[in-house]
């Protein structure tokens, strides 16, 4: 009998390992281009505004396809779409090794997002088709799927540095493809077929009004302090972009099979959870960003020793979402931990705002990085758990497909609100320390305002908080 056993339960354990690598690879592509960034600039002829868009390219894919992946996986089935993602992301990292111009880079970073977009729904699908009929075994599963993203983000942030100083920036995406098909040969064993889905709509339309829509509000914001906010491109793009969201919105409504159902909506705290990972996002992006430019730019950092400099804030990170949140969630529920975590991460970026052109690390760094990881680590948890906590049961893949679309979105448009911020104070003014650090720190003390903004919308907004999210052995922790 063991003999029979035991390999079907050692082949869930390895898929749940290739799981989990999806999951670190998604996190650690938005990452690990960070200390990456100034290379890039020099070689491929970005601007200080628009190099932004490497993550942002990335990010807008990814979260304005985030829904279409989960609808797809349900359509066509999750392994499908699981193997569909990582071929797309191998190519689009191919694509941005190779790059020798900035659209060519700007393309393939999309691609790898749209990748990831694929990767990510169908990942937390087939762990459930693996390990949601034994209760035992699936909050261990999630814990360690859900302790890849922060691991992921630590490993990007490291090789990124390891990678740009001592290979060249191109390896940051040419890492993928080995991974990628090392992943490929290993699904057909290790990942269960299911069925070949449903026979619903899938509403492409939706899915690139809403990518589109996000895509042109980016733009239009990164772009306005070069071309001027009173220019009428910059609010033509910005009525495009609403046109396109609203008719999202109205399709979403109207849809007999839309990708989101509103009413999920009216659940209690599942929208106030969502604009709380909006708005984390939204400040701890452009707050990571900014970072790794302030070191190599103005501090004089190269690649290696910048991302070294950002590990002790990374690890904080991984500990914090693992260990420590989860227990300040038993003691004082979500709504006082995510309060907490936002208040934090707030002080920490007003900490950094007074960053200085002649700087240290140890003094005007470290300390308050590790402030604003704290605050990152105890409000994403409880957000993220409340968010898929209060839907119903059956639409717990919805609501996880929500809240990462949230948190990516308010990435992307709190990164280029703050690039404009940087920009119109100082930040475009290469090799002027002075100015560089006049912008990175409005940019920071912008963030701040936005987590602030975050911490009186969980107090205005959330409600009393179920008993099961205050749990540490309750639907919360596990969600999380």
């Amino acid at each position: 009998m063991s003999t029979t056993t035991r390999p079907a339960a050692d082949r869930r354990w390895l898929g749940l390992a290739v799981i989990a690598a999806a999951q670190f690879m998604v996190i650690m592509d938005t990452s690990i281009i960070g200390v990456a960034l100034p290379r890039m600039q020099a070689e491929l002829g970005f601007t200080q505004e628009n190099l932004s868009w490497v993550f942002n390219a990335y990010v807008v894919a990814l979260g304005g396809l985030l829904l279409l992946g989960g609808k797809l996986s349900d359509v066509l089935g999750a392994r499908r779409v699981f193997s569909a993602g990582w071929v797309i992301l191998l190519v689009g990292s191919l694509v941005a090794g190779v790059a020798g111009n900035v659209e060519v880079e700007l393309l393939g970073r999309a691609v790898q997002g749209a990748g990831a977009a694929l990767i990510a729904p169908s990942a937390l699908t087939l762990l459930f088709m693996l390990f949601g009929a034994n209760p035992k075994e699936l909050p261990k599963a999630l814990a360690l799927y859900g302790a890849a993203a922060p691991a992921g983000g630590t490993a990007g942030v490291f090789l990124g540095g390891v990678i740009t100083e001592y290979l060249s920036w191109p390896w940051v995406f040419y890492i993928n493809i080995p991974i990628a098909l090392l992943i490929l040969a290993l699904v057909p064993t290790v990942m269960p077929a299911g069925g070949a889905g449903s026979r619903r709509r899938v509403d492409l339309v939706g899915a690139l009004a809403v990518t589109a829509g996000l895509g042109a509000a980016v733009y239009a914001v990164v772009q306005a302090p070069e071309v001027g906010w009173g220019a009428a491109r910059t609010w033509i793009v910005l009525a495009f972009a609403a046109v396109l969201l609203v008719g999202f919105v109205i399709g979403q409504a109207k849809g007999r099979d839309p990708l989101v159902r509103l009413g999920i909506f009216r659940a209690p705290n599942l929208a106030a959870a969502n604009l709380a990972q909006l708005l984390l996002g939204a400040a701890w992006i452009p707050m990571w960003f900014f970072l790794n430019l302030y070191l190599q730019q103005v501090l004089g950092y190269t690649a290696f020793p910048s991302g070294a400099a950002l590990l002790p804030m990374t690890l904080l990170i991984m500990v914090g979402m693992v260990v420590l949140a989860p227990r300040v969630l038993a003691a004082i529920g979500p709504k006082a931990a995510t309060v907490t975590g936002l208040v934090l991460l707030a002080v920490g970026m007003v900490w950094l705002a007074l960053v200085d052109p002649d700087g240290s690390y140890a003094v005007d760094v470290l300390p308050a990085s590790l402030v604003a990881a704290l605050g990152m680590s105890l409000a994403f948890i409880p957000t993220l758990g409340t968010a898929i906590a209060a839907a119903r049961p059956e639409e717990g893949g919805l609501a996880s497909g929500i809240v990462n679309t949230s948190y990516q979105i308010g990435s992307a448009l709190g990164l280029a609100v703050m690039t404009a911020v940087a920009a119109a104070n100082g930040a475009d003014k290469l090799g002027d320390k002075a100015a560089l650090t006049d912008g990175f720190s409005a940019a920071f003390v912008g963030a701040a305002i936005i987590a602030g903004v975050g911490a009186l919308a969980t107090i205005a907004l959330f409600r009393a908080p179920a008993r099961a999210a205050a749990d540490p052995e309750g639907r919360d922790r596990i969600a999380a």
